[in-house]
């Protein structure tokens, strides 16, 4: 489904990421881990054409990835909730999720109501602007946008970022789920131990590069891993 070849890509002529290879196989769950300052998230901006890419090569449904066409990419299912959840703040959690739709074309996906038995704080909060809900209900709120517009592959940058263990969890069960209705999963995070136990295959970054690739167990089993990112 995706497939990143030898990649080298940064900003303003600086490189960030080094020649890194990743793939995504339908109905997989792949996390990348790593410090700050690895490359993680410029890697998925990379993958959907908003960071320049200086070589390699970027294949989604077998057809190249053009830079400056994130746009296009949504239309064909791929889309990416970034970090800071990009949410339309004086909109309200409905305005949002109909926000979402917009770009679909023909793709079936979860209907709203399915998307809000998947996260049910949203549910109660329809009518109250994302603005003033809080930095896990945002969380929900942007991956539920995202599933809006049905999705083939998800790219989710630190989905748990400033979220409580509770709401940790709550989210990495939807991941799971969302996955099992039959969307591929891209994530980016810090949370090394609950990932890995998600994933089916995660890769380890440092400045970079990809420096480990395995199943999520195998790399938690790694002493490299379990030393560096696990505090064990």
């Amino acid at each position: 489904m995706l497939e990143v070849t030898d990649v080298r890509s940064g900003y303003h002529g600086l490189e960030i990421v080094h020649e890194l290879s990743l793939t995504v196989a339908p109905g997989e769950i792949v996390a990348i881990v790593g410090a700050n300052g690895a490359g993680k998230s410029t890697t998925l901006k990379t993958i959907v054409g908003e960071v320049k890419r200086f070589g390699g090569s970027v294949v989604f449904d077998g057809k190249p990835v053009v830079t400056g066409r994130s746009f296009d990419l949504a239309r064909a299912g791929l889309m990416l909730v970034p970090e800071h959840r990009a949410l339309f703040g004086s909109l309200t959690v409905e305005e949002n999720l109909q926000m979402g739709t917009w770009g679909k074309r023909d793709r079936v996906g979860f209907s709203e109501e399915e998307i809000l038995d998947l996260f049910p704080i949203l549910r109660e909060r329809r009518s109250q602007l994302a603005e003033t809900m809080s930095g896990g209900q945002q969380q929900m709120l942007a991956i539920a946008r995202a599933l809006m517009g049905a999705p083939r592959l998800l790219m989710l940058d630190e989905p748990s970022t400033g979220l409580s263990p509770k709401l940790t969890w709550e989210v990495f069960h939807a991941i799971n789920a969302i996955r099992e209705r039959g969307v591929s999963i891209l994530l980016v995070e810090q949370n090394a131990g609950q990932v890995l136990e998600l994933a089916d295959r995660a890769y380890v970054m440092e400045s970079g590069s990809v420096v480990l690739e395995g199943t999520g167990t195998e790399l938690a089993a790694d002493e490299r891993v379990q030393s560096a990112y696990l505090g064990v």
